[in-house]
């Protein structure tokens, strides 16, 4: 029997997105060699929502969700009542960082962030890449 290969994937928290926005170089190289090695990019819509405000002025933004391995996470109902059980756990309010760290456990892929003393609040465990 041959073992499945483990699937390579991180995911993307707000501040990922915005460093991306204003031409953060690390952020870009990162979505470069995900996209020539078949790394999945998770990004969570919740996140999303939380950065996008106007498409005709975010073309950066726009191009990045073109980008290929650019995979969609939607808040499902599991993840959503994990989402609210760890906001009361950690005493935060942040849902899209809360989803962030539900998906990265869940997947066990690490998180790309700005702002990684807001994702170790939620789960100190977790791999982080700051950019």
């Amino acid at each position: 029997m041959t073992e499945k290969p483990v699937q390579r994937r991180y995911v993307l928290d707000a501040g990922a997105l915005i460093a991306h926005e204003r031409n953060n170089p690390k952020v870009g190289a990162l979505l470069k060699v995900a996209a020539r090695q078949r790394i999945e990019m998770v990004l969570p819509s919740v996140v999303l929502a939380q950065v996008w405000r106007d498409g005709s002025r975010q073309a950066v933004l726009s191009r990045m969700l073109r980008t290929p391995g650019l995979v969609e996470a939607r808040l499902h109902h599991e993840d959503a009542k994990r989402v609210g059980e760890l906001l009361r756990e950690s005493g935060t309010t942040d849902v899209a960082d809360a989803h962030v760290v539900v998906l990265a456990g869940r997947l066990r892929a690490p998180v790309i962030t700005s702002d990684p003393d807001a994702i170790s609040k939620l789960n100190a465990e977790l791999r982080l890449i700051r950019v």
